[in-house]
């Protein structure tokens, strides 16, 4: 989940490098660090605990000249977050420096064995071994830096994006892949690296993103070339990045998750477009056209996924058993891949990650490959590992996510997968023409509903400041709005760090209720749909406890108006597409209860955006 970034060309590397860094800051941001080789073929290598913006302070008195560079945001996983944990890491012999995304599984095995031979080590990570390991092996048989990559690569277990400097080669970055993220931009006489496009698109549309087993080697006045780990070229497939500055930068917002939060009208319409046609009454999805045959066949779908792509999933679920009358299992994709799970030929696996490079929905992906299924990915990132690992699927359009709680990214799963529900019911006959037309409508009406929620949101923020004191939460919703309270939970939960839980309304008295006191905030889903009168049920269970309960209601709506403490209004729509409105207020609630308590919303602490580890 760590960022990497690499340049090598004509210009000055290290203010490319750390620009990379904060737009890559999203995926880690325990610590960063820079290798840089200058002309005299010195490597320096400079690293703080801490983010971005206190590396690039540290290095103001250091030299930091030179046209080749390496540099790393860090997601602790081997090592405490510490200034000697961080990337870099130098071989023993500081001839060698490295950066690593990923999780070398069998590190603990070489660096006993490295140990034996007499190497020392500095830090407690698994990179640091693997850079021991190439230079041990590089000066043993006196091998080039790419040979003794490649001989390295063959022991080692586990999952890697991997960048390395050799001060004695100096005009060269040699790059690797397996299981994480790295892309390389191909400039006029330069190159970059990144673990995804956001660092290069400054100076760059044309990239190549690497494959498993790819290793690329970046030399001053060559081509890119690319090998695999046996040493035979690889044709380079070289793509056109669609993505500008404007999409990953704040645009006047305070924090890009409340940008993102305000950009899922527009997001969705993209999301939308060329798929629901102008007339507002057919919805058009090429991979079912294109596969229709197996999609109509499947006996069962699986859904696999993990956190928020997973509550996406559950609604996913509800809508596909609705219109298609299949039945759906929805797994942890963390879970599933490690089960001897019942998987049938004729099952279709639909894997949700926003990112593309989830590791365990990637491993889920091959797992149900490996037993024959035909495998549908919904993903955002364009390039990334899961939709070439799939069979067929579907892009959410809705644009980059840099905010580490994901917002216009659940609400573009949500959609998709309802397309992807009407498109399939449709064409098994399994949904009346009137319920299809309605729904595809509605469908088309939900950004500018939209709108009228993120129209609240001064008077959400004024809401939010009411509960900074809280140290609990209970999130309820029935049907579709189960899942809306799930997220929820999750949303609050992820940012503000107070512990919310959500739950199916109706289980509240089985357990939850035990919670229920004054100090006790409950956020409860009442719109007016086939259980409203349940909700108020419960609604008025929470009221005899001396609950406070804010309420989420159809517009108009003055029975909960009543009970409830607080109430949030949202614009009444078909039940099954609910969750892409009722979303956005609790989006809303966590943004203001977690900026009114001074936390860092887009850069919660723990966390990353891009799971690529497990």
């Amino acid at each position: 989940m760590c960022g990497i970034v690499g340049y090598i060309g004509k210009r000055q590397a290290f203010p490319i490098l750390i620009k990379g860094l904060k737009r890559l800051e999203y995926r880690g941001y325990d610590s960063a660090g820079v290798a840089l080789i200058n002309e005299k073929d010195d490597l320096n290598v400079y690293k703080t605990k801490g983010k971005v913006a206190g590396l690039e302070e540290f290095c103001q008195d250091k030299d930091i000249s030179g046209v080749v560079g390496i540099a790393h945001t860090r997601w602790a996983t081997h090592g405490e977050p510490s200034s000697v944990n961080a990337h870099p890491h130098y071989s023993e012999s500081k001839n060698l420096a490295i950066i690593h995304n990923g999780i070398i599984e069998n590190y603990a095995e070489i660096k006993r064995n490295l140990i034996a031979k007499g190497v020392h080590f500095r830090s407690e990570t698994d990179t640091e071994v693997l850079v021991q390991l190439i230079e041990y092996i590089k000066t043993q048989k006196d091998l080039d830096l790419l040979s003794a990559v490649q001989v390295a690569l063959h022991q080692v277990i586990g999952a890697y994006a991997i960048a390395i400097l050799d001060k004695n080669d100096p005009n060269q970055i040699i790059a690797a892949r397996k299981q994480s993220p790295l892309v390389v931009g191909i400039g006029d006489g330069e190159f970059f690296l990144g673990s995804d496009a956001s660092p290069i698109i400054e100076y760059t549309d044309k990239v190549v993103y690497l494959e498993d087993g790819n290793i690329a080697v970046m030399r001053l006045g060559e081509e890119l070339k690319v090998v695999n780990i046996q040493n035979r070229e690889l044709n380079l497939s070289v793509q056109t990045v669609d993505l500008n500055l404007g999409q990953i930068e704040k645009g006047g917002y305070p924090h890009f998750m409340l940008k993102e939060i305000f950009e899922q009208p527009e997001c969705l319409a993209n999301c939308m477009r060329g798929r629901i046609n102008m007339e507002h009454n057919n919805v058009t999805l090429s991979a079912v056209i294109d596969y229709k045959k197996q999609l109509l066949a499947a006996k069962r779908i699986i859904i696999v996924a993990c956190g928020t792509s997973w509550h996406a999933g559950l609604i996913g679920k509800q809508l596909i058993e609705d219109c298609c009358r299949i039945p759906v299992d929805v797994e942890y994709a963390s879970e599933f891949r490690y089960r001897n799970p019942v998987v049938n030929k004729d099952d279709v696996v639909i894997a949700i990650s926003q990112s593309g490079e989830t590791a365990d929905t990637l491993a889920a992906v091959e797992l149900a490959k490996q037993k024959g299924a035909f495998i549908y990915g919904i993903c955002n990132a364009v390039g990334s590992s899961i939709p070439r690992a799939t069979h067929t699927g579907s892009y959410i359009h809705v644009g980059p996510e840099i905010g580490v709680a994901s917002t216009k990214a659940f609400t573009g799963q949500v959609t998709v997968l309802a397309m992807l529900a009407l498109a399939l019911g449709k064409e098994k006959g399994t949904i009346k023409d009137e319920d299809y037309k309605n729904i595809v409508n509605e469908l088309a009406e939900i950004p500018s509903k939209m709108k009228m929620v993120l129209d609240q949101n001064k008077q959400i923020g004024k809401l939010a400041r009411t509960f900074t004191y809280a140290q609990n939460f209970i999130y309820l919703g029935r049907g579709f709005s189960y899942p809306v309270a799930l997220e929820g939970a999750l949303k609050l939960k992820e940012i503000s760090y107070i512990h919310a839980e959500g739950y199916p309304a109706a289980e509240m008295k089985h357990g939850p209720i035990a919670l229920v006191d004054s100090d006790m905030p409950v956020v409860v889903i009442a719109t007016h749909n086939a259980m409203y009168e349940k909700v108020l049920s419960n609604i008025q269970e929470i009221k005899a406890r001396k609950g406070r309960v804010i309420a989420l209601v159809s517009k108009g709506d003055e029975t909960i108006a009543r009970i409830a403490d607080d109430v949030i209004e949202i614009p009444q729509t078909i039940e099954c597409l609910e969750p892409l409105i009722s979303t956005i207020p609790l989006q809303l609630l966590a943004y203001h209860v977690a900026v009114c308590k001074g936390k860092n919303v887009d850069q919660p602490r723990n966390l990353a955006k891009s799971v690529t580890v497990e």
